[in-house]
């Protein structure tokens, strides 16, 4: 995979693995139980120049981990209990590696942690939405982004060992805070009391499991000479609440390709339904998705009998691949032009079809509608300028058309011909929830209760002039000003500083109410971001680069 030559990190990220492939995790599937056992090959870090200690994690690391979930959810749909656990003695996991984080340049840092968040979010999802319910069965000590992950499980048993503990030392021992979601699960979703929290996360050698369970920190735990039975008896009474093994057959998740070119200073990244074109000059690129072309899956057997092909899918797994190369291999690119191409008619009818099979039960439709969810609110998180551009030919209909409203702004060519139009479908009224819950069409029309009850009473095609009243898209230029329009929007955007565009986006993407995930991406984009900058964190005596050394760290005192 190509990448821009001015980023720190190189080679280049892949994201492609498979469990064969894997050099960290061990995935074993026994009929409705599965284990994802850690057990870091600390010589096989995802870039040289540290050692993965400690069952500590890198990108790498977390990579194997969210194509195991995936795995999970689309190859093995049978399964109903994923015990998470550690393959080293007495340490789950120490959490992310310190050197990694020291040695790294800062954008890299940041999309670390996003990608890991979203990674643990999907945990969260699957036990949400898929019957999945993951269990921390935490054998050694879990520190800092290791108990990370154990928050993201449904449940968390830690052994009674005398040695192992939880903990969230970032604070006192690395001046930064927990990256991927530590504090906000503590308090939002164990129910940890504020000023226990407090205490929790400033005792860098944490609390065994006495004190753990007092707190909320662990749902319970067992001596050594009961963990292995207690945990497997746990397992079963999850598939016996969740109804057993009901024989789902799964699919296979084959890699996906792509061709990849170069002229100059414009890179094309072209998959089956996604092409990526860089224009490395401009700093900005095209990401275009085209509709389908086959017939939608009349039933169960043939959308079975398709896999991974099926275009709901496939399209939506080559988007969400294009998104993590964008983060980690061009991160000088700063907009991102979403366009569409096909017919609006076959992507209601793929929505349809899709929709239709999960009413009447189908995991694998389920399993596509909730991929197609997260791959959106990926999209919502790209901390890049993002531009809709809706011109005659393109196809924003149904689940295209949310891409669209994930888009900072929607231009729409007012067709003289008639030409152009989006299409609304019933996607929209709850099938792609964001981040609070919320659709992005009320999300668009937020405090606008009238406006969203004429809209949702619409279905079909809309022009360019209806799309701008309805206030479905941000402007509608006619012919003769769409070029110069366009242009002037495209110029003005690159020409802003990055820093405080990603500010301006994160805080206008996040509008209506707050839950759980929203403040951990808020948080995440905006302090953690400004903290991994600070000296305290990163400069010469900073806390990360002076870890493991016998010099304290020197700070600056002032409060800001």
């Amino acid at each position: 995979m190509a990448h821009d030559s001015a980023h720190l990190d190189s080679p280049p990220v892949s994201f492609d693995t498979s469990p064969d492939r894997y050099h960290h995790w061990k995935l074993a599937v026994d009929g409705a139980v599965a284990t994802l056992t850690l057990q870091v090959d600390r010589d096989s870090p995802l870039r040289p120049g540290y050692e993965l200690k400690m069952n500590s994690y890198d990108l790498g690391v977390d990579i194997e981990l969210a194509d195991a979930i995936r795995r999970l959810r689309f190859e093995n749909p049978q399964v109903r209990a994923v015990v998470v656990t550690g393959g080293v003695p007495k340490m789950f996991c120490a959490g992310a590696n310190i050197k990694m984080l020291a040695g790294s340049a800062h954008a890299f840092k940041v999309n670390f942690c996003k990608f890991t968040n979203e990674t643990r979010c999907e945990i969260e999802d699957a036990t949400d939405h898929s019957n999945q319910r993951f269990i921390a069965a935490l054998n050694g000590t879990a520190a800092g982004g290791g108990y990370e992950l154990a928050e993201s499980c449904a449940e968390i048993y830690l052994i009674d060992d005398g040695f192992s503990a939880v903990s969230l030392p970032e604070v006192p021992l690395l001046g930064v805070l927990p990256g991927t979601g530590g504090l906000t699960r503590l308090v939002d979703k164990r129910k940890v009391r504020r000023d226990v929290a407090d205490l929790f996360c400033t005792k860098a050698e944490g609390f065994r499991l006495r004190d753990a369970l007092k707190m909320k920190l662990v749902d319970g735990g067992w001596p050594k000479s009961k963990w292995d039975q207690a945990i497997a008896d746990r397992a079963q009474k999850i598939v016996a609440d969740g109804g057993g093994n009901q024989g789902e057959q799964g699919i296979a998740l084959p890699s996906l390709k792509h061709t990849q070119t170069r002229e100059g200073e414009v890179e094309t990244l072209k998959g089956t339904y996604v092409s990526l074109q860089i224009f490395h000059d401009k700093r900005w690129c095209e990401l275009t998705i085209l509709g389908p072309e086959s017939a939608a899956p009349a039933s169960a057997a043939e959308l079975h009998a398709q896999g991974a092909a099926a275009w709901a899918f496939q399209a939506y797994r080559e988007l969400d691949a294009a998104l993590l190369d964008l983060r980690f291999n061009f991160p000088k690119i700063g907009l991102i032009l979403l366009k569409t191409k096909g017919s609006v008619e076959a992507v209601l009818a793929h929505d349809a079809a899709i929709t239709q099979l999960r009413a009447d039960g189908f995991w694998l439709a389920r399993e596509i509608q909730l991929f197609q969810s997260r791959v959106l609110r990926r999209l919502d998180n790209m901390s890049r300028s993002m531009f809709a551009l809706i011109e005659p030919g393109s196809c924003f209909a149904g689940t295209l058309l949310e891409i669209a409203w994930c888009a900072d702004r929607a231009y729409m060519l007012d067709d003289p011909d008639g030409q152009n139009a989006i299409a609304l479908g019933h996607v929209h009224a709850g099938t792609h929830a964001a981040h609070n819950g919320m659709t992005r069409l009320q999300i668009r029309l937020y405090g606008d209760p009238q406006g969203l009850t004429t809209v949702a009473a619409k279905t079909g095609a809309v022009d360019a002039q209806t799309a701008e009243k309805l206030g479905l898209i941000t402007r509608a230029p006619d012919d003769i000003d769409w070029d110069d329009e366009v242009r002037l929007a495209i110029e003005e955007r690159v020409s802003f500083s990055p820093d405080a565009l990603t500010g301006m986006e994160q805080n206008l993407r996040f509008a209506g109410p707050e839950n759980c995930d929203t403040k951990l991406f808020g948080r995440l984009t905006a302090w953690q971001n400004w903290i991994f900058q600070r000296p305290n964190a990163v400069g010469e005596r900073g806390a990360l680069p002076m870890y493991g050394h016998p010099q304290a760290p020197v700070f600056d005192w002032n409060r800001t």
